[in-house]
């Protein structure tokens, strides 16, 4: 009988009860028991959908109530001993305190750095390592969760992310971080050891990192870790996800382990070698429900695929979702807005566990077993194949004759930038923000009652106007050079285009955690995407006339639209990102023609698009930067095209970067010390570039001298001539008492450096 299971569930729930429990107990208005309460209520429920799926394993531990490598983090003790005395007047505070400290920073310390999730738009918290780290197994937490699962009639199955991936995903200072990994293991066997006193059968340790291009020495590191889990632990199941890991077979067989778990969705060619090299005793877990996406599996064929897995592994074959469901929405439960035919194409976390166990129906009792689902399912897909709203003729027209764009700028940057200096008239070290203001109470009550049909468009459209009054006037008050509308009429820098372009669809409630409470609400792109008229002149054109100062216009580029959104499955993607381009060149075209000088296309998505591993990563950096360019290159020499990109790392593909030709880029750097930088100096980057100099998701304001000393470490790799200075992020999350003191400042060390440049150069 084939077992199922699943590798974690999304966390936030169906109602976004974790995120709104969290932000009270961040507002003290709610105790920490309380934020526990909810935190267990919501594991119950998680466990009982398991269980009603009929799952062989519920999945314990795939829960955190910021972010699961943070928790390993905490679990083995490797916290920063920068945290280790808390701040005057929270000595005596809940233990949940100094946790969200790590996260959040708190009045002392900035917060650890965060990072994308390999390429998911899913962050995670970097552990910090040196020479002083002592790994310990504080369990406490770990196995009270335990025990709540065990006290179900159900198998549990728990979750480790394995040792080598957490080393391999920290930063290490002054150390190799490999230099950590006997010490690590010997911690992951002692917490093995309780587990296997508990009677746990299986636990499931995460090794994401065969996904990537690994070196003889971080092969090796798998056998030396390994070698401490040979005896007195449970059974081991060594996960792996997004990628094809066949290359590393001798590998990965060779270690004292039961089984395995494949992505049979992002790469289907491994199944089959995978079933013949496994060694006698292991167990296969296919991971073949797309646990990235939202569409429908097409049952008929991956029963199919799964023929020979069956036939030969018989109970040893395991089936899955590709990865944890932690990047889909919890239900379609609640979607009684959505399109009856677009719904019945879909698939959300719950309606995954569904399609599972119909699937091990289906290969343990046969196909008559599940017949009038399997129609049902058939019917779907069919309908899917066969819409004609999926295709738009025009469009397509427009795509095939692509080629005679000219993707590049009419001029060089050089050219450009002469002619936007004399434009723009912008002081030595502007400074600027990246693009959204906070999101008050107000604003969120005015868009809920305008979405609810509660408000007319007349009065909706005078109270956003308002809003961006607002913010265009403080910012004139806190003297910034380069002003932004405040985008208040922004639910999200991905929804708000897709509502306006033709080929997307909307969810109610399809939230997916990105980082701690943070969700977003991913689009669905269901067809061929356009713009059917502009999108963001009219509100760019009125914040301009408010201010004499240049306004930015802004807009999220074509791979950020197509990396945040829930994208099509029956085309290339490289052809939806074109699509997406088209319709930014035309957005960009209207707003200079609306005398809008500045326009900023955000790609923070650029880099987490880019595959996991490196002989598959010219190929989409050709079409990702292509799209870009296309959307951009309608512009005049005068018209200054920024771009904005967050929370990775560049240094590898800083070429293609360089090749995009933004003349600005603004990009994270304030949580790394301005480390991201380094590869922009070394590179020589030619053109113009705006590092953050504070963190945008901390509460935490900098002083003056904090700014002024990140900007003096800036101007030691970049050119003060070529510098921006500007906060990591858009400040949607902020208040705004803190975001004025930060922004403050912010312009306040622009100002003294200024001045001291300048003092400097006229006395040379």
């Amino acid at each position: 009988m084939a077992q199922t299971h699943i590798l974690g569930y999304p966390r936030v729930g169906e109602r976004r009860e974790l995120k709104f429990a969290l932000e009270s107990f961040w507002r003290g208005e709610t105790s920490a028991q309380d934020l526990q309460q909810t935190a267990a209520q919501l594991r119950a429920e998680h466990w009982q959908k398991q269980q009603s799926a009929e799952l062989s394993y519920i999945t314990s531990h795939d829960f955190s109530l910021y972010d699961h490598v943070l928790d390993h983090a905490v679990l083995f003790g490797a916290t920063p001993k920068r945290f280790a005395k808390p701040p005057f007047g929270q000595k005596n505070a809940p233990p949940e305190v100094a946790y969200f400290a790590l996260a959040r920073g708190n009045i002392e310390q900035p917060a650890m750095e965060m990072t994308k999730w390999f390429d998911t738009n899913y962050h995670y918290i970097v552990p910090e390592l040196n020479a002083e780290t002592i790994f310990s197994v504080n369990a406490h937490d770990f196995l009270t969760q335990l025990d709540e699962a065990q006290t179900l009639n159900a198998k549990v199955k728990p979750v480790l992310l394995g040792p080598v991936s957490f080393l391999y995903l920290s930063k290490a200072k002054g150390i190799e971080a490999l230099d950590l990994l006997d010490s690590l293991a010997q911690q992951y066997a002692y917490l093995l050891q309780e587990l296997h006193i508990r009677k746990i059968e299986w636990v499931q340790i995460d090794e994401p990192i065969f996904a990537l291009d690994l070196d003889d020495q971080w092969l090796k590191a798998f056998q030396r870790a390994y070698a401490w889990f040979r005896t007195q632990r449970p059974k081991l199941l060594l996960t792996t996800y997004f990628a094809n890991v066949t290359r590393y077979q001798s590998v990965i067989t060779a270690l004292p382990v039961d089984g395995l778990h494949i992505d049979v969705v992002r790469a289907p060619e491994q199944l089959l070698p995978w079933v013949n090299a496994l060694p006698a005793y292991w167990v296969l877990s296919a991971g073949v429900i797309d646990g990235r996406n939202i569409w429908r599996n097409d049952l008929d064929k991956t029963l199919a695929i799964l023929a020979v897995p069956a036939e030969r592994l018989k109970e040893r074959l395991w089936l899955a979702p590709s990865c944890s469901l932690l990047h889909t929405p919890v239900t379609l439960r609640h979607e009684q807005q959505l399109d009856g035919e677009l719904k019945s194409w879909l698939a959300f976390a719950d309606e995954k566990l569904k399609e599972l166990h119909l699937l091990a129906q289906a290969i343990n009792l046969g196909v008559e077993s599940v017949e009038a689902l399997l129609r049902e399912s058939r019917q779907a897909i069919a309908s899917r194949k066969a819409s004609t709203r999926v295709n738009d003729k025009s469009l397509q027209a427009r795509i095939a004759a692509i080629d005679n764009i000219n993707e590049n700028r009419a001029s060089p940057f050089a050219t450009r930038l002469a002619k936007q200096k004399v434009r723009l008239q912008l002081p030595l070290l502007p400074t600027t923000t990246i693009g959204s203001f906070p999101q008050t109470a107000d604003i969120r009550a005015t868009r809920a009652a305008f979405k609810k049909g509660g408000l007319p468009q007349t009065h909706y459209h005078a109270k956003m106007l308002a809003h961006i009054e607002h913010a265009v006037r403080q910012q004139e008050a806190l003297d910034l050079d380069v002003l932004v509308h405040g985008e208040a009429e922004r639910n999200d820098m991905v929804e708000y285009f897709g509502e306006q372009l033709a080929g997307y669809a909307f969810t109610q409630y399809g939230w997916v955690q990105s980082y701690g409470s943070r969700c977003v609400k991913p689009p669905v792109i269901y067809g061929d995407v356009y713009r059917p008229t502009p999108m963001t002149v009219e509100y760019a054109r009125y914040a301009q006339s408010l201010s004499t100062k240049p306004v930015k216009g802004m807009l999220t580029g074509p791979i950020t639209m197509l990396q945040w959104s829930f994208v099509r499955d029956d085309q290339p993607r490289h052809l939806t990102a074109l699509q997406l381009a088209l319709a930014i060149r035309d957005e960009v075209d209207d707003l200079q023609k609306a005398g809008i000088a500045i326009i900023q296309i955000d790609e923070a998505a650029l880099r987490e698009g880019l595959p996991l591993q490196k002989a598959a990563w010219q190929h989409y950096l050709d079409w990702a930067v292509r799209a870009f360019k296309i959307s951009a290159s309608v512009a005049d020499d005068n018209t200054q095209i920024h771009t904005h990109m967050c929370y990775s790392e560049f240094n590898d593909i800083l070429p293609a970067i360089a090749a995009m030709d933004a003349d600005v880029i603004t990009i994270e750097t304030s949580r790394s010390h301005m480390e991201l930088l380094d590869g922009f100096g070394k590179f020589a980057y030619p053109n113009e570039i705006g590092p953050g100099v504070y963190d945008i998701h901390s509460p935490r304001v900098p002083s003056v001298e904090d700014i002024e000393a990140l900007l003096q470490r800036a101007m030691d790799v970049i050119p003060a001539e070529r510098l921006w200075i500007n906060p990591d992020c858009g400040l949607k999350t902020r208040g705004w008492d803190e975001t004025k003191l930060a922004l403050h400042n912010m312009v306040t060390a622009a100002k003294r450096l200024r001045a001291q440049l300048m003092a400097n150069y006229s006395t040379t």
